[in-house]
């Protein structure tokens, strides 16, 4: 049985067999007993994207993973960094050092900021993460255009990631689809990737893609 620990581009936890590219976390949420979430989605404003294997670290998922067999942080695993950036995650400055050096810097040069504060985007960032009560921002299909490669959107029906001036169509397995704009109905859509990181995105920063097909988009 898959433990509920596969996040969504809103955010939103589930249980599915696939894993995905990348690990992180947003704290302990999780009862290492029965290997279940706790109630809460998040333990601190400082949700992030580690990477799968780093050094020689092992980790028993949802176990005991401190020193003294206390609770460790709760892995949690994304499709993709497109997939993490749209549910308000940032790569850790810990195992993914030149990445999160990459994203500090898009971050400064979005907003003028010599020297980010982590602890200041990370704020920035709960405050407009939908899985933290942020509020979606509406458009229209004719808006799409104007969204930064690695940016998601959702129709309600299904999500996407834009790259190369297309929609990839977004699953917990892959991409299944590229498809052009003008080819999605004409209905009311969602910006589900935040606010700060689309300006941080239209600063160059590029994400780590899943390489599924039809993934020739550019």
């Amino acid at each position: 049985m898959p433990l509920q620990n596969r996040v969504d581009p809103f955010g939103e936890i589930h249980a599915t067999p696939e894993r995905g590219m990348f690990t992180g976390n947003r704290g302990i949420i999780h009862d290492p007993e029965t290997k279940s979430l706790l109630k809460k989605r998040w333990a601190t404003k400082a949700w992030i994207t580690c990477a799968l294997r780093f050094k020689e670290v092992r980790r028993v998922p949802m176990g005991r993973n401190r020193p003294g067999g206390l609770t460790g942080w709760t892995e949690l695993f994304f499709l993709d960094e497109v997939t993490a950036l749209a549910a308000g995650h940032r790569p850790c400055f810990y195992c993914r050092r030149q990445r999160a050096k990459a994203f500090s810097a898009a971050y400064a040069n979005a907003f003028g900021s010599e020297d980010p504060k982590v602890g200041k985007m990370d704020g920035r960032l709960h405050r407009e993460r939908l899985a933290s009560g942020g509020e979606p921002v509406e458009l229209d299909r004719h808006g799409l255009h104007l969204l930064p490669d690695g940016a998601m959107f959702s129709d309600g029906a299904s999500d996407y990631a834009v790259r190369g001036g297309k929609a990839l169509r977004w699953s917990f397995g892959g991409y299944d689809a590229a498809i052009e704009f003008n080819e999605l109905a004409d209905t009311d859509m969602c910006i589900v990737t935040p606010a700060t990181t689309l300006a941080v995105l239209r600063q160059g920063y590029a994400p780590e893609w899943h390489p599924s097909e039809p993934f020739k988009a550019s």
